[in-house]
């Protein structure tokens, strides 16, 4: 298990960590779907494809492959709704704001480093009045390599002049451990997100919480 040393920076994935965007996935997703008279989907059909991206919500709600010959339409066609509805149905997940509060009354700065591009993370995290303290967000536009290439975990440090060492990473993925992993901060998987499960333990060596209010007792013990 990884050391725990002082923090002074918090970094999130956005999707499945810091907000819950599976409403608004879901209501875009369905109104393509309906659009196409393809049967709808239910929360607990894409909740762990949400953090795969947008291909693997289109492949596994219209059981397609990425050769089928409506693919890149039928993707397309939900990225232009999903758009129209970022901001819709979103929520901070349980006890998030209790530890921006934490992390604001204790000087600690925070950031995100997500795979959802900006044209897509910005309007929803601005949308947050609660967010309004975040010093940076990271985005696929700003790195060579997403993750769970640690690049924009290390670019964030950088622009903030943080050591790794002195940092958390907090997500609710494979390649969220991995970029964290690699880039030597202070791992921290989520199960209340929508990828990791109790079994992912016994495969990375990390700690893991059930509600983002737990992230408090993990800084600075």
């Amino acid at each position: 298990m990884q050391e725990r040393t002082k923090i002074k920076l918090v970094l999130f994935d956005l999707d499945g960590t810091l907000i819950d965007t599976a409403p608004d996935f879901l209501s875009s997703l369905n109104n393509v779907l309906s659009r196409h008279n393809k049967k709808k989907v239910t929360s607990s059909d894409i909740r762990t494809h949400i953090s795969e991206g947008s291909s693997k919500l289109i492949k596994h709600a219209f059981k397609i492959n990425d050769n089928d010959i409506n693919f890149n339409k039928y993707k397309t066609e939900f990225l232009i709704e999903y758009k129209k509805n970022l901001t819709e149905k979103s929520k901070l997940f349980d006890g998030v704001e209790e530890v921006l509060k934490y992390l604001d009354d204790n000087k600690i700065i925070y950031g995100v480093v997500t795979n959802k591009y900006h044209e897509y993370a910005d309007p929803i995290i601005e949308s947050f009045h609660q967010l309004k303290n975040i010093k940076i967000v990271i985005c696929p536009d700003d790195v060579k390599i997403a993750k769970p290439n640690p690049e924009g975990i290390l670019l964030a440090c950088k622009k903030l002049n943080v050591n790794p060492n002195e940092t958390m990473f907090l997500g609710d993925h494979q390649n969220d451990i991995l970029a964290g992993i690699s880039a030597g901060v202070f791992v921290i998987g989520c199960l209340y997100g929508y990828s990791l499960s109790e079994s992912s333990g016994k495969i990375y060596d990390c700690k893991y919480i059930n509600n983002a209010s737990e992230i408090i007792s993990e800084i600075n013990p």
